[in-house]
């Protein structure tokens, strides 16, 4: 994880001087939805391991629910 966050950064400062080529560009936008796959796995990893305690004691399992309609928020 640490490499493909070096090898973003590295390609985002290039951006910002001097530019990227083609091939650049497509490896960057790779890399970046490599990234962020991980980083929603393991978010949604942690989520699944974690526990809410209530007033009384008890500890219940945070619960999952899909929106079929994201709009209705």
């Amino acid at each position: 994880m640490n490499e493909l966050i070096k090898k973003i950064n590295e390609l985002a400062h290039k951006q910002k001087t001097i530019g990227l080529t083609g091939d650049e560009k497509k490896e960057q936008t790779a890399l970046r939805q490599q990234y962020l796959k991980i980083f929603r796995s393991n978010f949604k990893n942690q989520l699944e391991h974690t526990k809410i305690q209530t007033p009384d004691g008890n500890l219940h399992p945070l619960k999952y629910m899909a929106q079929d309609d994201k709009s209705s928020n």
